[in-house]
């Protein structure tokens, strides 16, 4: 059996949360900042990518099965452009803190689940 790094995974992502956060909490601050140009972090899936801890599958259904798709919108040309000499949006910036606090909620909520399973298998003498 192989070690569980369920709770390593969960810091290493909270830790990329707070450094997203506040990467949006200066795009915020800096919004009218003339020539101020707005912040961002690379995607945590390149971080965990550099860590060396890949997802692996037992069979190829398991990571990519046909029709479950999650359509995403990549085109932000959609969005108003207010006329400011910064390229701060403040509705983006709203939308990624709200991306940020789901995740960390999610992320809770998993290590929270994950440690009464622990806490009821040891209770259990499992």
């Amino acid at each position: 059996m192989t070690g569980i790094y369920l709770f390593d995974l969960a810091s290493l992502h909270t830790r990329y949360l707070s450094v997203r956060q506040a990467a949006i909490a200066g795009n915020v601050a800096n919004a009218n900042t003339q020539g101020y140009l707005a912040k961002d972090t690379v995607p945590f899936a390149q971080i965990l990518a550099r860590t060396g801890a890949d997802m692996a599958a037992t069979a190829q259904s398991h990571l990519q099965a046909p029709g479950l798709g999650v359509p995403v919108r990549t085109d932000k040309s959609g969005w108003d452009v207010l006329e400011t000499s910064s390229s701060v949006s403040l509705e983006q910036e709203m939308l990624k803190a709200s991306e940020v606090s789901r995740q960390h909620n999610l992320d809770v909520g998993v290590v929270r689940s994950f440690h009464r399973m622990l806490m009821s298998a040891v209770r259990s003498g499992s």
